[in-house]
């Protein structure tokens, strides 16, 4: 897959139908695949009455393709799914300028995902403490007896840890962590069941009742990195320097490290560009900000995901690192025929190889809104872009709704009132 492709390179000035037919070519997916990206049938009633309860219909939301992204020398096309104008424009045209500095770098360490075990009511904590850690061997063994096809495929529970509590609400408490390598699924209900099997032992060992047995969503033992250097003189822009650029670019990033309140914006934005494709493929969303935002606070202040710094070589670098818990089997990836046709785009071959991607895309999405807070603001571009649906709102159609929108930017008065007025 490259940008050469036919209608890749200018993907934005394609219609719809158009778009997919390009990204289908560049992909190679089958019929049945684009028709559940195009959202015919993507998911049947019948199968979304069987993933919830209650189910009265289905909720859609824009699916869109980034383009331009470089991953360790290879390209992709990033489906993402989100409602917000610019995210995959700003996704696209950072990794454009990322691409021409040698594309992003990534690495991630092993899938393992912690599993919890409550223990209350231990009659000495420090003893029982004491006893898991020596029957690791014999917590592992049992842990593993679970689940043999995981085994088969290289994963398995790898070790434990022992967190000790003295002092809580509800009196002293232990805390056993099964660290559970998942490979290629999200891992919940494999962790949970290995949790469960555990637990009549750990409350032998211990004299304690076990209480919750449950994963953790802080998976800080499987995080996903990415990385990008680049040239002051490619962030230039009509009226900045790229040494300006950059720069300020710093400066901003400077302020979420030391601030939670702009923290806490910085890393919305840096989720703006996570949350999309981790919707798309079919994985937990909400996993994946609880880890984020977790990971961000490990030091006891709630802090930025990103570093940005001018280093002694004089490029900018920046980088990323944030728990990733994200698979390729089980769930809504394996029922839900859209995501399946998300993955098929993407081409990943593993699920740390999926989170690594999200990590660059999070990487990009973070320097679009420093860059553009450091330059021209973040809403002169954002307001452009959101011009479309407050046409789409006061009725434009077709053709109307680029017209209205070029009018409502120019005039300085975005808003329904305006686009009617146009209309």
């Amino acid at each position: 897959m490259n940008d050469t492709t036919p209608g890749i390179e200018k993907l934005r000035h394609l219609s719809p139908s158009q778009r997919l037919q390009a990204v289908a070519s560049a992909t190679q997916l089958s019929p049945e695949q684009s028709s559940a990206l195009l959202g015919n049938a993507a998911l049947p009633l019948s199968t979304a009455d069987g993933m919830i309860e209650n189910v009265i219909g289905r909720f859609e939301l824009p699916l869109g393709v980034a383009t331009n992204f470089q991953i360790n020398g290879r390209d992709y096309l990033i489906p993402m799914a989100v409602e917000e104008p610019s995210v995959v424009a700003a996704a696209s045209f950072m990794a454009r300028l990322v691409k021409s500095n040698g594309g992003f770098a990534t690495s991630s360490t092993d899938p393992i995902m912690r599993g919890q075990i409550q223990l209350l009511g231990v009659p000495d904590v420090e003893v029982a403490a004491h006893a898991l850690a020596d029957a690791k061997e014999q917590i592992v063994a049992l842990a593993n007896t679970h689940d043999l096809a995981l085994q088969e495929l290289g994963g398995g529970c790898r070790d434990i840890e022992v967190h000790r509590f003295d002092d809580t609400a509800v009196g002293p408490m232990l805390v056993l962590h099964l660290l559970v390598d998942v490979r290629d699924a999200m891992g919940a209900n494999t962790v949970n069941s290995k949790a469960e099997l555990v637990a009549p032992l750990a409350e032998q060992l211990t004299g304690g009742t076990a209480r919750l047995r449950i994963l953790s969503n802080l998976a800080d033992r499987r995080l996903a990195r990415a990385s990008v250097s680049l040239q002051p003189d490619s962030l230039t822009t009509a009226s900045f320097t790229g040494s300006a650029v950059a720069e300020g670019i710093v400066e901003a990033c400077a302020f979420a490290e030391v601030d939670p309140y702009r923290a806490a914006t910085h890393n919305k934005g840096i989720m703006n560009g996570i949350d999309p494709v981790v919707l798309a493929t079919g994985n937990d969303w909400r996993a994946i900000e609880a880890g984020a935002h977790a990971w961000a606070a490990q030091s006891g202040r709630y802090t930025s995901l990103t570093r940005w710094r001018i280093e002694g070589d004089g490029c900018l670098h920046g980088s990323i690192e944030l728990p990733m818990a994200v698979g390729l089997v089980g769930g809504a990836t394996r029922t839900h025929p859209a995501a399946q046709a998300a993955l098929a785009m993407l081409q990943v071959e593993t699920a740390s190889e999926l989170g690594e991607v999200i990590a660059a895309v999070g990487l990009a999405q973070n320097m679009a809104a420093l860059r553009a807070l450091a330059t021209e603001g973040i809403q002169r571009g954002h307001m452009a872009l959101h011009a479309r649906n407050i046409a789409i709102a006061a009725g434009a159609e077709g053709g109307q709704i680029a017209d209205v929108a070029k009018k409502l930017v120019e005039s300085g008065d975005i808003s329904v009132d305006a686009a009617k007025q146009l209309l």
